[in-house]
């Protein structure tokens, strides 16, 4: 149900030299550093590219890519192009043969995300492997940026990436000083997982005012015990789904089979007043240029707690 990331490396920052200096002058070679600190070079933009995680593929397409795409993997749902394109498999397993068959001049990997056997024999065969992981909420207009560079579309993608900082900055400038919710991430309900204040999640947290009660856990994605959620007492219980779409890309819902196992804890602070919330997976766990919608969503949970919380009891 939901992505199990592990840790990764810090964004580094990207060295591009791409201006054309006259109009019929070959373009001038691309230099990167990707997010596991490999530099790459590319002797001119990319213009065959395949990309191995559903959030670069939504980046790509907003950096203004399109017409570089040759596959991706599934899920491809978005933007609908993508539906389109051939696919090569998923994030975990994908086919080797059949990507090197599209000759891409870059592939685009999820560090962390695709398994580093699986990409190692692409990068054997010769491929060009862009590592990429946006960590942060801050992180994913930067990654618009960088593949902007890496493909020759700079001025789009850094268009696209100013807005998406405004829209980012709006929603933090919103929800400055507003009272605090203790908030409960649930990853996974068996075994029970949560993610600790290192991933973007809880980053999306923070920008709405709330408190990721197991921030401060040593694992990216921790396992928890009953007991241990039971002391915390969060206020708000939120969990994602993915193929889950509404309008809001949020609603209250404790009858979610996620919340099953704590109904029976009617002295919770979250299941005595049915603060139970269900999240559009897709809008709050990709790194990609939906994310301002994600962190919107999680902020329309949190101030309709605080709304009902400053209302007292019914």
């Amino acid at each position: 149900m939901k992505r199990r990331t592990v840790a990764a490396a810090l964004v580094l920052a990207v060295a591009v030299s791409s201006t054309v200096h006259a109009a019929d002058a070959p373009l001038a070679p691309v230099r990167a550093v990707d997010d596991a600190g490999r530099a790459i070079v590319l002797q001119r933009p990319a213009r065959r590219v395949v990309t191995l995680a559903p959030a670069l593929t939504e980046l790509v397409y907003a950096a203004g890519g399109a017409s570089a795409m040759v596959a991706t993997i599934l899920p491809n749902d978005a933007p609908a192009e993508a539906r389109a394109l051939p696919l090569v498999g998923d994030a975990l397993r994908f086919d080797v043969e059949r990507v090197l068959s599209l000759h891409p001049d870059l592939v685009l990997a999820w560090h962390h995300g695709n398994p580093e056997r699986a990409l190692a024999p692409l990068e054997a065969a010769g491929v060009t492997l862009f590592r990429m992981e946006p960590r942060r909420l801050d992180d994913v207009p930067v990654a618009l940026e960088r593949i902007g560079a890496l493909l020759g579309t700079g001025p789009l993608a850094h268009e696209r990436a100013l807005a998406l900082r405004a829209d980012i900055e709006g929603v933090r400038e919103a929800h400055r000083g507003v009272a605090p919710v203790r908030v409960f991430y649930q990853v996974w309900s068996e075994p029970l997982m949560t993610l600790n204040g290192s991933h973007l999640v809880s980053d999306l947290i923070s920008a709405c005012g709330g408190v990721n009660v197991f921030a401060a856990l040593g694992p990216l994605v921790p396992q928890l015990s009953t007991e241990s959620v039971l002391a915390a007492d969060p206020e708000v219980f939120l969990t994602a789904r993915d193929g889950f779409h509404v309008a809001s890309g949020e609603r209250r819902d404790p009858d979610d089979p996620a919340y099953a196992r704590w109904l029976r804890f009617r002295h919770l602070t979250a299941v005595r007043n049915r603060w139970l919330y269900a999240l559009d997976g897709d809008l709050v766990t990709r790194p990609g240029p939906r994310i301002a919608q994600g962190v919107r969503a999680i902020c329309a949970a949190l101030d309709e707690v605080r709304a009902l919380r400053a209302a007292g009891p019914r």
